[in-house]
């Protein structure tokens, strides 16, 4: 129940920063151009701070046990979503289909669920959901562009090994390893850098409801992707790790991650690639909304 409250509070304060920026959007304040950059802005600089400044647990041997059943988890997730995405779209057409497996494979665990993450659970969460995401980063550039067009291998490393917050990681795990402290100053600055990550993701997402009708959220094939992506996998995810016997923290935190609304990039690899654009987005729009219910709900099976 204090996890269920906790995330009940985070969602609260989440829904009024989407309001800012659903206000920002119909005031003009923020435009197309603006948003861009903000998203820029935040999968560059301030998400990239958030992951790093987690970084700061000692390399015990239970942490790097733990450390090695949350990426397998994580790892079978991604596997399962991509696979599930195969077989249960048939029925619809190529243009929806591609987009629905897109959105069933990549969530927006890293641009929504990292500051959850650390709304609940702080900067120890934030470290092994930095973990976590590794997978999904992964497979957003690989199976992911597949989906879309035929992908190609050295674009595709390049996209994985380029990533901020991929780099992120690697530069966190070496800070870790060497154990030379940062300068407080440094500490400080990159600390309030990441905090700013989520009131600035929650607006960009808050602006895109302008554009979208509640009657084009309704549709049948948007709802059946809710299902699958907020409910059915992370109730596998939870599954999983109470199997394993694992802690709450990690537990509740997979279950967060994996329970993320249809990843933003499916709309801009829709319009990349010729794909449905509106349905794209209507598909971000609506699991995002449905997911500050269905996150705080699956936080009550903890």
């Amino acid at each position: 129940m204090d996890n269920f409250l906790k995330m009940l509070n985070t969602q609260m304060i989440l829904i009024i920063y989407l309001a800012v920026g659903f206000y920002c959007a119909k005031r003009g304040i923020i435009d197309g151009h603006t948003k861009q950059k903000l998203t820029d802005l935040i999968l560059k600089i301030t998400l990239p701070c958030m992951i790093f400044a987690s970084f700061n647990k000692p390399l015990t041997p239970q942490v790097l046990r733990e450390t090695a059943v949350i990426f397998a988890v994580a790892m079978g997730i991604t596997i399962l979503s991509y696979l599930g995405g195969k077989l249960l779209y048939n029925r619809f057409p190529r243009e929806k289909k591609s987009v629905l497996q897109y959105t069933t494979l990549v969530n927006n665990s890293g641009f929504l669920g990292m500051p959850m993450v650390s709304s609940v659970y702080g900067t120890d969460g934030l470290f092994y959901a930095s973990i976590f995401i590794i997978p999904n980063r992964i497979a957003m550039w690989t199976a992911g562009i597949s989906l879309f067009t035929t992908s190609n291998f050295k674009e595709s490393c390049k996209n994985i090994f380029l990533n901020p917050c991929i780099i992120s990681v690697f530069l966190g795990i070496l800070r870790q390893l060497i154990g030379v402290p940062l300068p407080g100053f440094l500490e400080t600055a990159i600390g309030d850098i990441g905090d700013i990550t989520t009131p600035l993701s929650m607006f960009i997402i808050g602006t895109m409801l302008v554009d979208v009708s509640l009657s084009s959220m309704v549709e049948p094939s948007i709802l059946y992707l809710a299902f699958i992506r907020l409910i059915a996998l992370p109730l596998v995810a939870l599954a999983a790790l109470k199997g394993l016997g694992m802690s709450s923290m990690l537990t509740g935190l997979s279950l967060i991650l994996t329970g993320m609304p249809a990843g933003s990039t499916s709309v801009l690899l829709s319009v990349k690639y010729g794909v449905d654009a509106d349905f794209a987005s209507r598909c971000v729009v609506t699991t995002t909304l449905i997911s500050l219910i269905t996150v705080p709900l699956l936080m009550l099976l903890l």
